[in-house]
């Protein structure tokens, strides 16, 4: 039976790790063409489980945390050597300690730790299966504030005690939490000096928006500051503006004032694209505490100005952002330290602060991840993976190479390029190399002899370029371009007889189109905005997104011939990308749980969150298979049996 993928809700802008020179005809590729450097060790079954499920991570690969004088000297490891997977630090009220996140138990599970700033202890605060991130500990040291997606997979803010481990959720109350429908999460808490308030940033009760003003698919972010007491009374906004991302508060020294950073909702989705950081901006802002009043722009001008921090009651240092000149540390009373550092946090004497650094080398092929099923063992993969029915690999190397497309055995040998996305002439070198174009979503016949995809350009451009569905031999010896360009054509399956092809169409045209493959004939399937979609492994029906309406995706399924159609999801937010596995269940990427931490503190992403879920081929007993803060996808289950 055939195995199928999932789709990222983005695929990320990195750089083509290196480009074919290949002509129209197959050939392994050799160890000094980059194989060794690219793929792991890899193809042993997962010892006491099913097998392997196959994901594909848009995420740093290293994080660093590093301690350095404010003003930018003496800058050192925080950990001298370490190899671990550490962000978000914090100092304690006290100076003492330090606390972060780590994913030091699996790539992906986020889990709290805390070190004395000599370096002489460290201990773990927290470590479950669910994301947790954010400490910071209360003012007397007894108590630690954090964000966890613990009971019910949305991100809330929690209070543990530290001397009992009882914990307490704030946020999740029918006094707190907002509207079902809506985004509903709540992040970057900060303590009053006193230790009787919690102030922190939310999206509850706003609405799920696409960039480019509605119009796309990721979502951008409209944050609030709120306050709450440490009993869950005194619930209250502190400062909002409509259409605008207000973020990371921080109480001032006194506790009479708050200082959080403000740019427009639009902008959070640039704050988090490369191509955008340049022109992005926003401002450092703070308000009185007690009335949300006496509004002060503490920056202005130009720049993407992030995670602010009195260091002194009348000093804000804060995070500039960006790609080339003028970025790192700024301060209201000082001089910009240059650097490519992220989070930084300041110690309560103003004389050291602490940050991350990070690194995007892609991960190499079956790298081993955090495992949230226990039947399977999670492995990276670059995009589009499918295993046909005699058991070969075939993906598009989008990640680790130029968006071209190869086969592979599951264990990792024998690859071999199947397509070559610059060999017709057809595409934007420019934009293959940005990873806006290239040979998208290959699909096994189901004889292995062919393989259908789409080449062309997508995401945003394929309102401007258009693209082609095409199929070759798995050999590489021949293609044949299949659709003629007058539409943008993209994300063919294979029916379970092989006779025809489903793809979608966009820019001109809209909706699901079938292919006969004997006459090359073509009929129309529907003609609303449906994408993605996949025979199911009996060719009995068809799974596709569908556009419900301007901010919402949902998950269908149709019968070839067009009737029975059936939705199967009904979040309000973005279901979508579902793909069948080989036993007929379907997984889909969402975004009913919504942002795990601040979207415009993302780099180079696309939907900053995507969690992968599994269901009935009816829409019954959906179930997460991911819980981390990162952009996860492209599932593809391998049993052991293909890797031994």
């Amino acid at each position: 039976m055939q195995l199928s993928t999932i789709f990222l809700f983005g695929l990320a802008l990195a750089p083509a790790a290196f480009a074919y020179n290949a002509g129209r005809h197959s050939r392994d590729l050799d160890m000094d063409m980059g194989f060794a450097t690219m793929h792991s060790a890899r193809g042993l079954p997962a010892v006491g489980k099913k097998g392997v499920m196959l994901m594909n991570r848009i995420a740093p690969s290293t994080s660093t945390l590093y301690i350095a004088n404010t003003d930018g000297t003496n800058e050192r490891q925080l950990f001298n050597g370490s190899t671990t997977f550490d962000y978000h630090a914090s100092f304690s009220p006290d100076g003492k300690w330090i606390t972060f996140t780590s994913e030091r138990n699996g790539d992906g599970q986020s889990d709290l730790y805390r070190i004395a700033v000599n370096g002489s202890t460290t201990e773990e605060l927290l470590a479950t299966s669910s994301f947790e991130d954010a400490a910071v500990l209360s003012p007397d040291g007894s108590k630690m504030a954090y964000v966890s997606t613990a009971n019910g997979f949305k991100a809330n803010i929690w209070v543990m005690d530290l001397a009992t481990g009882v914990q307490a959720n704030l946020t999740n109350t029918e006094e707190v939490k907002g509207v079902p429908w809506s985004p509903d999460g709540y992040f970057s808490p900060a303590w009053s000096p006193d230790g009787e308030w919690l102030v922190f940033s939310s999206d509850r009760n706003t609405a799920w928006v696409g960039h480019g003003n509605g119009t796309g698919w990721e979502h951008t972010q409209e944050l609030s500051i709120y306050a709450i007491k440490l009993d869950g009374t005194g619930f209250r906004q502190v400062a909002t503006k409509k259409d605008y991302c207000l973020g990371s508060p921080k109480f001032s020294p006194d506790g009479t004032r708050i200082v959080y950073h403000e740019l427009t909702r639009e902008n959070t989705w640039d704050a988090h694209r490369p191509e955008d950081l340049a022109t992005t901006t926003s401002q450092i802002v703070s308000v009185d505490f007690a009335t949300g009043l006496d509004r002060v722009e503490e920056t202005s001008g130009a720049g993407l100005k992030l995670q602010p921090h009195y260091v002194t009651q009348d000093n804000i240092g804060y995070l500039i952002k960006g790609v080339t000149a003028n970025v790192g540390l700024n301060y209201t009373a000082g001089t910009l330290v240059p650097g490519s550092m992220r989070t930084p946090a300041w110690s309560p004497d103003g004389k050291f602060v602490v940050y991350e650094k990070v690194g995007w080398t892609i991960r190499p092929m079956e790298k081993k991840l955090y495992s949230w099923d226990g039947d399977y063992e999670y492995r990276h993969t670059d995009v589009f993976p499918e295993l046909s029915r005699q058991g070969k690999l075939v993906i598009t190397q989008k990640q680790l190479g130029n968006s071209s497309i190869v086969s592979l055995n599951p264990d990792g040998t024998d690859l071999k390029l199947v397509f070559d996305s610059s060999s017709t002439g057809q595409l934007d070198a420019t934009l293959i190399k940005q990873g806006l174009a290239g040979a998208f979503q290959p699909a096994w016949s189901p004889d292995g002899e062919w393989v259908a995809f789409g080449l062309g350009s997508w995401f945003q451009e394929r309102a401007v370029y258009t693209a082609w569905i095409y199929r070759a031999t798995a050999n590489g010896s021949h293609y044949e371009q299949l659709t003629d360009g007058t539409v943008n054509s993209g994300f063919p399956s294979y029916s379970a007889d092989g006779r025809y092809l489903v793809y979608r169409v966009w820019t001109g045209a809209s909706g699901l189109r079938i292919m006969d493959l004997t006459d090359k004939s073509v009929r129309v399937l529907t003609n609303s905005s449906d994408n993605l979609p996949h025979f199911s492994p009996d060719g009995e029906r068809i799974l596709f997104t569908r556009k419900m309406n301007v901010t919402n995706f949902d998950v269908c399924t149709i019968k070839p011939d067009g009737t029975d159609l059936q939705v199967l999801t009904s979040s309000g937010a973005n279901d979508a990308h579902a793909v069948w596995t080989a036993d007929g269940r379907i997984m889909w990427s969402s975004g009913m749980y919504g942002f795990r931490t601040e979207c415009a503190t993302y780099d180079s992403t696309f939907q900053p969150y995507g969690q992968i879920m599994i269901m009935n081929a009816d829409g019954s007993n959906k179930t997460m298979l991911t819980d981390s803060m990162w952009e996860d996808s492209m599932p593809l289950y391998l049993p052991n049996d293909v890797l031994e």
